[in-house]
């Protein structure tokens, strides 16, 4: 490959790149040849994904950079993925998709599992998408993709801090759309439905489940085509999502 086409190559940095949708988006955009950052908890992961993306691309001559982060630690997020979005060069996507769920009814006294979900999958998520738009201002151009949930449209039994922390992610991804307008930078929410990952132990009693790869594949379709919204996947929920906060209760005691 030549040097001019390595300088052409897109780059996409995906957060919580470690398991489930992450990982499986790391090896859909290294199998089209991009650049890929991957940032995540766990670099013992991390590392054997790199190993994986280099040697079943090795024809390919990408690169696969690694960046621990913790979004928790607040403080150092955004240095973080500064470092790993220089190392990179351009950036063109942005994924922010770390995130955690608890299965617990509300009342268990175990209050301190519902804080961990919002610092997680609210205040992490926040931080890395301040660090992400700080970075597409400087370099002048970019598309933040924020990970929410099928979950923000209603609340799911034994799930509401994850219903409502994804509600949240999802507002404030509609209000940083109308602050980066003028700055070309693009933002992408993805709600995904009923994909089989790490995040949920119990996903395969739940309708129209699709594997980790065939939402990744979907999720990279609708950021190709610049979408603002989009559900994944987009077979059935796109067209239950207008009814979805009228599912009967009685339906969703059969699920729980």
């Amino acid at each position: 490959m030549t040097n001019e086409n390595a300088e052409n190559r897109k780059s996409v940095l995906i957060t919580g790149a470690s398991s489930g949708i992450g990982e499986a988006l790391a090896i859909h955009y290294a199998a089209l040849g991009y650049d890929v950052g991957i940032a995540a908890r766990r670099m013992d992961r991390l590392k054997k994904l790199q190993e994986k993306l280099l040697s079943d691309n090795a024809g390919k001559n990408i690169r696969v950079l690694v960046q621990g982060l913790d979004v928790n630690a607040l403080t150092d997020v955004a240095a973080n993925m500064t470092s790993i979005c220089e190392a990179l060069g351009r950036v063109d996507i942005i994924y922010v998709n770390a995130g955690i769920n608890r299965i617990q009814r509300v009342g268990t006294g175990k209050v301190h599992q519902d804080f961990a979900i919002v610092d997680t999958n609210i205040s992490g998520a926040i931080a890395t998408v301040d660090a992400a738009a700080s970075y597409f201002k400087n370099q002048g151009h970019g598309q933040i993709v924020g990970i929410s949930s099928l979950a923000s449209f209603a609340a799911v039994p034994a799930q509401a801090t994850y219903c409502a922390s994804k509600a949240a992610f999802s507002m404030y991804l509609k209000g940083a759309r109308l602050d980066l307008m003028s700055d070309n930078i693009d933002v992408t929410i993805i709600t995904p439905g009923f994909i089989a990952t790490e995040i949920a132990d119990n996903i395969h009693k739940y309708p129209f489940v699709v594997s980790s790869e065939q939402g990744a594949k979907e999720i990279a379709h609708i950021v190709d085509k610049r979408k603002k919204e989009g559900i994944v996947p987009g077979y059935p929920w796109k067209y239950i999502k207008p009814f979805f906060g009228l599912i009967p209760t009685s339906l969703w005691k059969k699920l729980a």
